[in-house]
């Protein structure tokens, strides 16, 4: 999974950005597809240009990459440090920009260009973060693969209502419940691709009990972070519960530290859901989706792989798996699975899928340097 959160650590004095919304937004759904880490991503225009954005509530300034800043003209006047998940990246930050999608259009609106385009496969040139977001309430039809914009107050379905409300940081935030115990403040991160991320002290507090815990890997825009993670039932959203969900446990001194935040909901859970988000009128509305009792697809293999056209990279091995026990090392290639090249595979979509398959399973796999193994699949988490 990958995960996007941004939050500056010295907040520039804002340019006076104008945002309006057309007549007719509420009829005008934006379609968007999902991209390889979860993320909502659709089109975008930017001073008139095309671009491909991902939807992130999770960032608290608007910011392209310094590559589609390049290709459009768009300069940093100024820099700044920023606080993401997996560390600290500088973000310049250009005015004067106009961005137009689903109805809205603001002008003279602040930009940060990322200086980190290279950590992380997005497949994106903008981030459209809370300080668009806010203006409006959003409405993500998670079924449909569409969202719209509509104007604050506006409540287009009825369902489950939450708290919802922006932090100093700017950030949304409402609350959730683990194992009976409420969780607060909580962001909700439409950017980050996992579903549910707490505290460590959250985790303990909530005593919960049978989980058993693996390691995962995340990356962020300030670079790659490994957590535990485990897949827990008696999550809720008020009334509303799913399941099972993944759940990551985040240490001290991490992104949920320096926010203030007890923990992250990300799309992973919310895709279970038709989500109203509106913090102008303080509130969060749920609607179960076709989503809402699916099983979290867990790895059987503990390999987590990096995929490209004719190889499979281990960029994690997950702890207590048959990988770990079996003596899988991170960076290990992959070429042959069951005596199929992987470059075949690629071409039929179905190079990974192998790595969550039913326990019990035995996969021989051949690495790139001819060494053979077999590797038994299991559950272990």
């Amino acid at each position: 999974m990958f995960a996007t959160l941004l939050l500056p650590a010295l907040v520039a004095a804002q340019p006076q950005a104008s945002t309006s919304l057309s007549p007719d937004t509420e009829a005008r759904w934006v379609p968007f597809e999902l991209s390889e880490g979860n993320q909502l991503r659709f089109t975008i225009q930017v001073n008139g240009r095309p671009a491909t954005a991902i939807l992130d509530s999770g960032v608290t300034d608007s910011f392209v990459t310094a590559a589609f800043a390049g290709r459009i003209g768009l300069k940093a006047r100024s820099h700044e440090q920023a606080t993401a998940i997996g560390g600290s990246v500088e973000i310049g930050w250009a005015r004067g920009g106009t961005i137009a999608f689903g109805g809205l259009t603001r002008t003279a609106s602040r930009i940060g260009i990322s200086g980190a385009d290279g950590l992380f496969p997005f497949g994106a040139d903008m981030f459209v973060g809370a300080d668009v977001l806010s203006c409006c309430a959003l409405d993500i039809d998670h079924d449909n693969r569409r969202f719209r914009l509509l104007p604050s107050g506006r409540m287009p379905f009825t369902g489950t209502t939450l708290p919802l409300s922006r932090a100093s940081t700017g950030l949304f935030r409402s609350e959730i419940a683990v194992a009976g115990r409420r969780v607060r403040p909580v962001v909700i991160d439409t950017g980050d691709g996992s579903s549910l991320t707490v505290s460590r002290a959250n985790w303990v507090a909530a005593g919960y009990k049978g989980a058993r815990l693996t390691t995962t890997l995340g990356w962020g825009m300030g670079g790659v972070s490994v957590a535990d993670t485990a897949v827990v039932s008696s999550v809720s959203f008020g009334n509303l519960s799913v399941h099972e969900s993944e759940l990551r446990i985040e240490d001290p001194g991490g992104f949920l530290t320096v926010s203030g935040s007890a923990g992250r909901v990300g799309t992973g859970l919310l895709m279970r859901f038709r989500v109203l988000l509106d913090p102008g009128a303080g509130r969060m509305v749920l609607q179960p989706g076709k989503q809402i009792g699916a099983p979290v697809i867990r790895s059987t293999s503990g390999l987590l792989m990096h995929q490209d056209a004719t190889q499979l990279r281990v960029v994690h091995v997950m702890r207590n798996s048959p990988a770990a026990h079996a003596g899988w090392r991170d960076g290990e290639t992959i070429c042959e699975v069951n005596g199929v090249a992987v470059a075949d595979m690629t071409r039929l979509g179905g190079a990974i899928n192998w790595g969550a398959g039913a326990p019990g399973t035995t996969v021989r796999l051949t690495l790139c340097d001819g060494t053979r193994r077999a590797l038994t699949l299991r559950r272990f988490y």
